[in-house]
């Protein structure tokens, strides 16, 4: 018997256990199809790092004596299709737990059974699939801390190796891998499973000792870079558990906790998929929120005249990525103090983040909104200047964003720039001031407590 194995979130020949099985039938077909509902809105850093992975996917596969096989296509129609094309009775991917790709592996899966096909679904993009952990009423969790404690206690399996003496497949009616390249003046990380384990190699043994400490500092190299890696499955999370388990250091510890926000909040959507879009707590849908305007625009362009808020929009243009200190500054800043829903946030983010994950992007937003999955959380309103401070002490972060202040003097304070150097260099005032926005957020929360 054949099969197919159609690869989507999970980009890489190590530690797939759906292509292992795929593999251990007599031939297998390896498949990507260009879905257009996930292609088109998926903005150009995401775009292009994904047809970068698939390049390098590709690559690794011809080392084997294989072929990325590509369509492009509704999937209800082109993996029936590359079925038939090998005469295939299974199709293999890992399981997917997002609103659309169940939706989508829902109508897969009927179209495949038109023609005795089976879909076989063989392990997740998460070391503990999402719905896999309840608290002991059987119900999902809704805090972090609980879900943390179930999901390490649950545990994973051991990474495996690639498959080795598979047998390759090829059929008609592939497409050429697309290549639309970086947006322009965006650089790109570099893309693919190869890429994927050295950075993650180079992080533990140059920066992980010090993540507990680094990690929250924008200026200073500290963190793994390790999220596009995830989003695209160049990676599994199990094989970084698996090494960071050998490791004592608080840094370790602290990147494993990392890990388990991201599976929770994969675990929150797949129980809650409304929130994708919606309110978590829906009583935030009814606050009084400003419709996006010029100060919005300003917020996107990095035009906002606090330093370490237009510091983290420039580098998300720069670069497709954001310090994620600077992620939760940023986006307190416009839901708080610009009083905008964050849905508009979150849309601008997943447009121009080579990492957006909907899951994580969504929920994070939620979070620093007041919306999400913290208990007491909506009065909590980042200072930008003070976080500025707090964060980016000796103002490295901003020096290097923020063009018009990269040349300031010792003596200026680089988050809090006098009237008359914003006129000297360039950079513009305030566009609003941040203890009057506070107090009026906290007067639309107010009303909506009563």
């Amino acid at each position: 018997m054949t099969s197919v194995m159609w690869f989507r979130r999970d980009l890489r020949l190590a530690d797939n256990p759906a292509l292992v099985e795929a593999c251990a039938e007599d031939g297998v077909l390896p498949l990507f199809v260009l879905d257009p509902r996930l292609w088109g809105p998926a903005g150009p850093s995401r775009r292009a790092h994904l047809a970068a992975s698939l390049r390098s996917l590709d690559a690794s596969l011809r080392r084997r004596k294989g072929l990325l096989h590509l369509r492009r296509g509704d999937p209800a129609t082109e993996v029936p299709r590359a079925a038939r094309a090998v005469g295939a009775t299974r199709v293999h991917i890992a399981a997917d737990h997002g609103p659309y790709g169940r939706q989508r592996d829902e109508m897969v899966e009927a179209a495949l059974a038109e023609s005795d096909v089976e879909l076989v679904r063989t392990g997740s993009a998460y070391a503990v699939a999402p719905g896999r952990v309840t608290n002991q009423g059987g119900q999902p969790f809704k805090v972090f801390t609980p879900y943390a404690r179930a999901w390490a206690e649950h545990g994973w399996r051991a990474p495996i190796d690639a498959p080795r003496g598979a047998i390759w497949l090829e059929a008609d009616g592939a497409v050429d891998p697309p290549d639309p390249g970086p947006p322009s003046g965006i650089d790109l990380p570099e893309a693919g499973e190869d890429a994927a384990l050295r950075r993650w190699r180079t992080f533990l043994a140059e920066r992980v000792a010090d993540y507990d400490d680094d990690r929250d500092r924008p200026g200073v190299d500290g963190t793994s870079r390790m999220s596009v890696h995830l989003k695209w499955g160049e990676i599994h999370p199990r094989t970084m558990l698996a090494d960071l388990a050998a490791l004592r250091s608080s840094g370790a510890a602290t990147y494993r906790k990392e890990l388990a926000w991201r599976e929770f909040y994969a675990d929150v959507l797949h129980h809650r998929p409304e929130t994708a879009q919606e309110y978590l707590r829906p009583e935030f849908a009814a606050m009084e929120y400003d419709a996006p305007d010029g100060a919005f625009d300003a917020w996107r362009d990095g035009r906002t005249g606090f330093p370490i808020v237009d510091a983290g929009m420039r580098q998300l243009r720069a670069t497709g990525w954001m310090h994620n200190r600077v992620r939760m500054i940023v986006a307190s800043f416009l839901v708080k103090d610009l009083h905008v829903e964050w849905q508009h946030g979150a849309r601008h983010f997943l447009r121009w983040l080579v990492d957006g994950d909907l899951a994580s992007n969504q929920h994070g937003w939620q979070w620093v909104a007041g919306c999400g999955t913290d208990a007491a959380p909506y009065f909590r309103v980042f200072n930008p200047t003070s976080q500025g401070r707090k964060f980016d002490p000796d103002g490295r972060y901003v020096r290097r964003w923020v063009a018009e202040l990269a040349d300031l003097d010792g003596g200026v304070d680089p988050h809090d720039p006098d009237p008359d150097v914003r006129r000297r260099t360039g950079y513009p005032p305030p566009i609003v001031d941040h203890a009057e926005e506070r107090r009026e957020a906290l007067r639309r929360w107010e009303q909506i407590r009563r």
